[in-house]
């Protein structure tokens, strides 16, 4: 099956995404212009509607590793939701310092929904690559009023 690329927006971003069928390979921040198709469910996401991406299959995680088990255990936050970064290394028995590491490592934000992780004070902490998207995307999600941020990538 041939590689597929599409460029959509979200909010003052665009979003790039690498894919063949329902396996979506990267999922990156850029500056480039709307080009092409994205799979629907991440179309619909960038629209602003609560999207289901769960039917989209991920090679990371498939791959052996702590990085894996983070990844399928934030995939599983709901919309509109936030856990911490210590409340999913204690459930895969690892440190929160582990989980942010993986989350950085993130091939494909959004599908794996590493914005809907925080620190245990509900602090806004790292997001590749800015914290300003990250604090968009929760707005987004949260229903409340979303900042249009002219923040950089």
């Amino acid at each position: 099956m041939a590689l597929n690329e599409g460029v959509c927006r979200l909010g003052n971003w665009s979003v790039r995404v690498l894919w063949e069928g329902e396996l979506v390979h990267t999922v990156a921040f850029c500056d480039l212009p709307p080009a092409g198709e994205v799979p629907e469910p991440i179309a619909a996401y960038c629209r602003g509607e609560p999207a289901d991406l769960s039917s989209l299959r991920l090679p990371a995680l498939d791959r052996p590793g702590k990085s894996a088990e983070v990844y399928r255990e934030v995939r599983a936050v709901p919309y509109g939701t936030t856990t911490t970064y210590g409340t999913i290394g204690r459930r895969i028995g690892t440190s929160a310092r582990a989980v942010g590491q993986a989350m950085r490592r993130n091939p494909t934000p959004l599908v794996v929904p590493c914005h809907r992780v925080i620190g245990s004070d509900g602090s806004i902490l790292g997001f590749t690559p800015s914290v300003a998207i990250k604090e968009y995307l929760l707005a987004l999600e949260q229903g409340r009023s979303v900042k249009r941020t002219g923040a950089k990538l």
